[in-house]
């Protein structure tokens, strides 16, 4: 039985913000059988979705594909512990 190496976060920072905001964190969206609806994005680093690469980078390509002012922010896959 493989275990899922979940230890990955999703993080936001705006752009021409440059160091004055705090980054945002992904808070990920499922449906009840597990299926990825969505992200949302929110200040609380304790209360983000811990997850795979793979589910890190599937935040990523929604949230440049979903969000209309995706080219104002970087996202980046950060490790738990940074």
């Amino acid at each position: 039985m493989e275990t899922n190496d979940q230890r990955y976060l999703v993080q936001q920072n705006k752009i021409a913000d440059g160091d004055k905001k705090p980054p945002v964190f992904a808070k990920v969206m499922r449906s009840k059988e597990g299926k990825f609806e969505g992200v949302s994005f929110i200040k609380n680093k304790e209360k983000a979705t811990v997850m795979t690469v793979a589910q890190a980078q599937e935040v990523i390509d929604w949230a440049a594909s979903r969000k209309a002012n995706a080219k104002e922010y970087t996202t980046r896959v950060i490790c738990l512990g940074q």
